[in-house]
């Protein structure tokens, strides 16, 4: 097992993983494309922060990135770092005013941006250079000196609670958790992770640290498709990833999902956003391999909980396994976490008794960028409030019901909107399902839902889903409003974008 001590700084996760085993395969592109050792990783790394620092970028400067799943974008993460600066990865699927907005928040000094988007004009303001950042020839780098208290990385969240703000991420906060991922999960040498997930997030960003610290091998998907990413599964000696439960689902629909072998497939975790137990006992018997739930947050760097289950509860049968691990999970490695009430004292552990989760660790954010107000209204006590509410169990696993902002008060009852999916997620024609309240004269609100259909031969009508949940739920909390769509709206991170669908 690779050494799970967090190092001193992001440069130095690759640059003694480079010296210790050189000669390694680091990263490849998907379906047998190209590959490049440690040893040659290293080298282009260090010509792109060469080229960066001849662009003018040294410590504290931000350089903002445009780019999809490749290695380049890799290479920027440990080349920023490098020189001291702060990445700034953009949403590939923000608008251009979107970017505008983000770019006038960081103030880059440089936006680099991959062939794809070769035509940032329209996204670009005064003030900072616009390359392609070829590597500049080989000259000798130097790197320069970092604290773990110095911020590495900066994020601007999707914005589903309205503007986004700039989450900042410090050389500290990245390398405890690479250290906290690679124990937990058991990661080494022999692990091949792939990038499916986009690299702009935390969903995946994590992995490319951890994996360079522990020497495995990175493989590149440039771009999410279903049998791609199955394929990538299949032939590229993957052992573990990260998905969002949207491709999953997606995955999972494809006819060759269960005609494909997945020999090397050891753990796939999930993220993002709820995933419903039908989905877990499927995506268990297509892909042969053990499964995990994750959560965290981009301000936590990003793990806070995994639903990997302790010995004792690994000898029970499969049957009682997997309601633990289809629950939000137990803390991940460092993570300080409670569940506490409004006056904030903690709920008991009863696995009913509803609060937020707090948090602290080395793994936190420090704050927001340039914004004092929301750095100060985040924390009490350095406990971080994430906003989600939550139960938790005598065995020390938590599981949300609901966002804070997103709990439904009708008629004097508190309905959680995730108990609520859970319900319409039994029904095997339902792929996927959102539930909100709306104003309502008599009820103040009333739920709403919006679900995707599977593609079945006799689709059930609103009426007969809404009948559906009133066997399962009591009658206040049965949806009065269900439409149906095509797909659900979604943040860069794969998020379902509710406040898209209550204003719609």
């Amino acid at each position: 097992m690779p050494e799970t001590t967090p190092k001193a700084s992001i440069w130095a996760i690759l640059a003694d993983t480079a010296a210790r085993t050189p000669d390694a395969i680091a990263t490849c592109d998907a379906s047998g494309g190209s590959s490049r050792t440690y040893r040659e990783l290293f080298a282009s790394i260090r010509r792109r922060a060469g080229r960066l620092r001849e662009l003018g970028v040294g410590s504290g400067d931000r350089v903002a990135l445009l780019e999809g799943n490749r290695e380049s974008f890799l290479e920027l993460y440990f080349a920023t770092a490098g020189l001291g600066a702060i990445l700034v990865p953009l949403n590939t699927r923000l608008a251009a005013p979107e970017v505008r907005e983000v770019l006038r928040a960081c103030e880059p000094k440089v936006l680099v941006h991959g062939d794809e988007f070769a035509s940032p004009s329209e996204t670009s303001i005064p003030s900072f250079e616009i390359a392609r950042l070829e590597p500049s020839t080989d000259i000798p780098f130097i790197p320069a000196p970092v604290s773990h208290g110095d911020v590495a990385q900066l994020y601007f969240t999707s914005g589903t609670t309205g503007t986004p703000k700039g989450v900042m991420l410090t050389h500290g906060n990245v390398c405890h958790h690479s250290a906290a991922a690679i124990r937990e999960l058991e990661l080494g040498p022999t692990d091949v992770w792939a990038h499916i997930a986009p690299m702009f997030h935390l969903a995946d960003a994590w992995a490319v640290f951890a994996i360079t610290q522990c020497g495995g091998r990175h493989v590149m998907l440039p771009r999410f498709e279903p049998l791609d990413a199955l394929r990538c599964l299949a032939e590229d000696g993957i052992t573990m990833t990260n998905l969002v439960p949207t491709m999953l689902h997606r995955m999972l629909a494809e006819p060759q999902a269960r005609m494909l072998r997945y020999p090397t497939l050891r753990r796939l975790l999930s993220g993002g956003a709820p995933i419903a137990r039908a989905t877990v006992e499927h995506l268990l018997d297509v892909f042969g391999c053990d499964y995990a739930q994750t959560y965290g947050m981009t301000e936590t760097s990003p793990y806070l909980t995994l639903s990997l289950l302790p010995a004792h509860l690994q000898a029970l049968p499969a049957a009682e396994q997997l309601p633990f691990k289809c629950k939000t999970g137990r803390p991940f490695h460092g993570v300080e976490l409670r569940v506490v009430d409004e006056h904030g004292q903690a709920v008991p552990a009863d696995g009913a008794s509803v609060g937020e989760i707090q948090v602290r660790g080395p793994t936190v954010t420090p704050g927001y960028w340039n914004d004092a107000r929301a750095t100060t209204a985040a924390f009490t006590d350095g406990w971080l409030h994430t906003g989600d509410l939550a139960n938790h169990d005598a065995e020390g696993f938590v599981d949300i019901v609901d966002r804070k902002k997103d709990v439904i008060l009708s008629g004097g009852e508190t309905i959680y909107s995730i108990e609520i999916e859970k319900a319409l997620h039994g029904h095997p024609a339902v792929a996927e399902a959102a539930v909100f309240g709306v104003p309502d004269a008599e009820w103040g609100e009333v739920v709403a839902a919006v679900v995707v259909l599977r593609d079945v031969t006799a689709p059930p009508g609103a009426a007969q889903l809404i009948e559906f949940c009133r066997t399962r739920l009591a009658g206040f909390k049965v949806p009065r409003r269900l439409r149906f769509a095509e797909a659900l709206p979604r943040t860069g991170s794969g998020k379902i974008a509710k406040r898209m669908l209550r204003d719609g």
